[in-house]
C-alpha cells in the first residue's frame, strides 16, 4: 500500500489539532462526526466549498422510507441522541414514494395501499399481489435484524463492538419465491425501485440488499414538516452541538502525515490540520484526482473502481403548478422500454425553501449512463417532466448548481466482489498513520440504511480504536 507524503512540522505551519479529522460532508460522514463528538472526542469535518454551498435540496437523500416500525432511520437517529423535537418532524406516511411511467403511477407504500395498486394497475393478481407483500416484508424485517446485529465494519484487533451470531451470515438468504414468480413488466417496476432506492454504480445488489429495499418501503415514507431543512442539516447541528468543528476548502490542499499524525495541509494558506485519526468519507480516486496526486487513492484505501455520477438537477416550478395527487417523492420510468431495467430511471423531489414560500424545488436524479453525457441526461429527464407537467412545462425554471468535484454523496462505486452486504465493511486503511475509509461501496444496496449504519458503527469502532 501506498503512504502518504510524510512532513516535519515547523514554523512555516500554522498547525491545529483535533482527535478526529472526516474528510467529506456526506450522510455516512456526519453520522460517523456524530458518534465520535459523543465519545467527547474532538472532530473536524472538511468538506467542498461547492458542496457547502448547494442549497439545502441538494443535500438530502433522494428517498426514505418510514420511520415508524420497520424503518432504520428512527433508531438511528434516536442512537445519535437527536433532540425529540427535531425526530418528530420526521413524519411518518402511509405513502412512501410514486412509480411514475407514460401509464403508470404507482402508489408505493404500507401493505394494503402497495398491494391494492399492484392489483389497480394489472400487475398481479388479489391474492398474488397479497403473497408477493407479505414476502417481501417478512424478508425485509429479517434483513433488519440483521442489520441491527452486525458489526457493520470489520478490521484486524477490533475492539468495542461486540460480535453476534448474526453478524456474518455464512449462507446467503435468496429473494422470496414469490419475487421470481411476477410478470416482467413488475419486474421492471421493481427493478426499477433498487435502482432508485440504492447507492451502487452500476451492479446490482445483493439478494438480501434488494430484500430489504423493496420491503423497507411497506411500513410506509417520511414526510418532512414543512419549512424543516432536511435531515443534512440536522445531522450538522447534532455534530455542532457536540463541539465539531465544520472547515471547508477551495484551493489545493494535500493529505500527509506530520510526524506520523494524519491530517491536511493547505497550499494557499500555509495551515495544517492535523488529527489522531483521518477518516475519508469520499470516494478517495476523486480526491487523489482533485489534489493530482494518483498514488494518494492507493494511500487512503481506493480500490480503483469505476465511479460513476448520479447526476442532480434542479427545476424552480410555482406550487400552484404541481399535478393534483403527484407525491413528493418519486421513482421515473424515462426510458421504461430499455433493454436493461436499471437505464433511464430517476428519482424527484419536491420541496419548498420556506414554508409559505410560492415556488417549489423539483430535483431529479439519475445515474449517468454508460457513454451517455450531462447535457443528454438531463435533456432526456426535462423532456419527462414537461411531460408529467404538460399544463406548466413553460413554468419550469432549470437552476444552474456547480456541482462538487470530490464531496457528497452522488458519486457512487460498485463494490467488488463478495465485497456487499452481508458482508462486513473493512474501515481501517493503516495503523501507522490511523487513516480509516467510510466503506460505502459494501453497503451501497442498503441505500441511505446502509449510510446511515455504516456512519455509526464506523464511528464507534474509530473511537473505540482511539480509545
Amino acid at each position: 500500500m501506498a503512504s502518504l507524503r510524510s512532513i516535519v512540522v515547523d514554523a512555516q505551519h500554522r498547525a491545529r489539532r483535533w482527535d478526529a479529522i472526516v474528510i467529506g460532508n456526506g450522510v455516512a460522514s456526519l453520522v460517523a462526526a456524530v458518534r465520535l463528538g459523543m465519545r467527547e472526542l474532538r472532530v473536524l469535518v472538511v468538506e467542498e466549498q461547492a458542496a457547502a454551498d448547494l442549497p439545502v435540496c441538494l443535500h438530502e437523500p433522494p428517498l426514505f422510507i418510514g420511520t415508524g416500525e420497520g424503518g432504520l432511520l428512527e433508531i438511528v437517529l434516536r442512537e445519535l441522541r437527536v433532540p425529540l423535537i427535531d425526530r418528530r418532524r420526521f413524519a411518518n406516511r402511509p405513502l412512501a414514494y410514486q412509480v411514475v411511467g407514460p401509464q403508470l403511477r404507482l402508489d408505493v407504500g404500507e401493505h394494503g395501499l402497495s398491494a391494492s395498486e399492484l392489483v389497480a394497475w394489472g400487475l398481479a393478481k388479489p391474492e398474488e399481489a397479497e403473497a408477493l407483500i407479505d414476502a417481501l416484508d417478512l424478508a425485509a424485517q429479517a434483513e433488519r435484524e440483521q442489520l441491527l446485529g452486525s458489526p457493520l465494519v470489520r478490521a484486524p484487533g477490533l475492539r468495542g463492538l461486540a460480535r453476534t451470531a448474526s453478524s456474518s451470515p455464512a449462507v446467503q438468504r435468496p429473494l422470496p419465491p414469490e419475487v421470481a414468480a411476477v410478470s416482467p413488466e413488475l419486474g421492471r417496476v421493481m427493478a426499477a425501485q433498487v435502482r432508485a432506492l440504492g447507492n451502487h454504480g452500476q451492479g446490482g445488489p445483493s439478494s438480501e440488499a434488494c430484500a430489504r429495499l423493496l420491503g423497507g418501503a411497506l411500513h410506509g415514507g417520511v414526510a418532512l414538516d414543512r419549512g424543516m431543512d432536511g435531515l443534512v442539516p440536522m445531522l450538522r447541528r447534532r455534530v455542532e452541538a457536540l463541539y465539531g468543528e465544520f472547515r471547508s476548502v477551495t484551493g489545493r490542499f494535500e493529505v500527509v502525515s506530520a510526524d506520523g499524525i494524519p491530517g491536511l495541509a493547505l497550499e494557499e494558506s500555509g495551515d495544517l490540520w492535523l488529527g489522531r485519526a483521518l477518516v475519508v468519507g469520499c470516494p478517495p480516486a476523486l480526491l487523489a484526482e482533485a489534489m493530482a496526486a494518483p498514488a494518494l487513492a492507493r494511500a487512503l484505501g481506493g480500490r480503483g473502481a469505476k465511479l460513476r455520477r448520479r447526476l442532480a438537477m434542479r427545476w424552480k416550478l410555482p406550487r400552484a403548478a404541481l399535478p393534483e395527487g403527484m407525491a413528493e417523492r418519486l421513482v421515473l420510468l424515462t426510458q421504461p422500454d430499455a433493454a436493461d431495467p436499471q437505464d433511464g430511471v430517476a428519482t424527484l423531489t419536491t420541496s419548498a425553501a420556506e414554508e409559505r414560500s410560492t415556488h417549489v424545488d423539483l430535483v431529479a436524479r439519475v445515474v449517468l449512463a454508460e457513454g451517455e453525457s450531462e447535457s443528454t441526461t438531463r435533456a432526456r429527464v426535462e423532456q419527462f417532466l414537461h411531460q408529467l407537467v404538460p399544463f406548466a412545462a413553460e413554468l419550469l425554471e432549470p437552476q444552474d448548481d456547480p456541482l462538487p468535484l470530490w464531496d457528497g454523496d452522488d458519486w457512487l462505486e460498485d463494490h467488488a466482489a463478495g465485497r456487499a452486504w452481508p458482508a462486513e465493511a473493512t474501515f481501517r486503511v493503516s495503523s501507522r498513520p490511523p487513516v480509516y475509509r467510510l466503506d460505502r461501496p459494501a453497503v451501497a444496496g442498503l441505500g441511505l440504511e446502509g449510510d446511515l449504519l455504516l456512519g455509526w458503527r464506523a464511528g464507534d469502532a474509530i473511537a473505540a480504536e482511539l480509545a
